[in-house]
């Protein structure tokens, strides 16, 4: 977790299922109701497919699917910049932005670890909740990234 001085960390909370996550506000680019998503074929299930989103095709990541194993609701969208391109992620509500203190968040458990040690930075509590902080840095996989780069292709 990014902190700032006194150990705290500036975040945007979301809900997923029953499941509140943080993600760091330096990743978050803008959150909006849905845009029309286009489904692609032979991505992995957790890419509902893309949508066009300020004249970019992105990817449209559902992530109950990454974090709870079941679709969200996807009433709401938070588009957030990985390295330099930038991925849509679907969720069920946008409950605000948060100053994380660090002692709300520990390491993933070890028991945990392998479940989605890419995306899952830590785990704590935030008002009596699960917290989940998604990693600044998780990436979709690379074939996802090839298959959005043909389609832009022949667009």
């Amino acid at each position: 977790m990014a902190e700032s001085a006194g150990g705290t960390s500036t975040c945007l909370v979301v809900r997923v299922q029953n499941c509140v996550c943080a993600l760091p506000l330096t990743q978050v680019i803008e959150t909006m109701r849905p845009l029309p998503i286009e489904p692609i074929a032979g991505v992995p299930s957790f890419v509902r497919g893309v949508s066009i989103i300020r004249g970019i095709v992105t990817p449209v990541v559902d992530l109950g699917s990454v974090l709870v194993a079941r679709q969200c609701s996807g009433e709401h969208v938070v588009t957030v910049r990985l390295g330099e391109r930038q991925v849509a992620l679907a969720v069920d509500a946008v409950l605000g932005v948060r100053e994380l203190d660090s002692s709300t968040v520990r390491e993933t458990p070890r028991l945990l670890e392998g479940a989605s040690k890419d995306v899952i930075d830590g785990i704590g509590t935030l008002d009596e909740q699960l917290l989940v902080l998604l990693c600044a840095g998780w990436e979709l996989p690379d074939e996802v990234w090839q298959m959005l780069t043909a389609l832009e292709v022949t667009s």
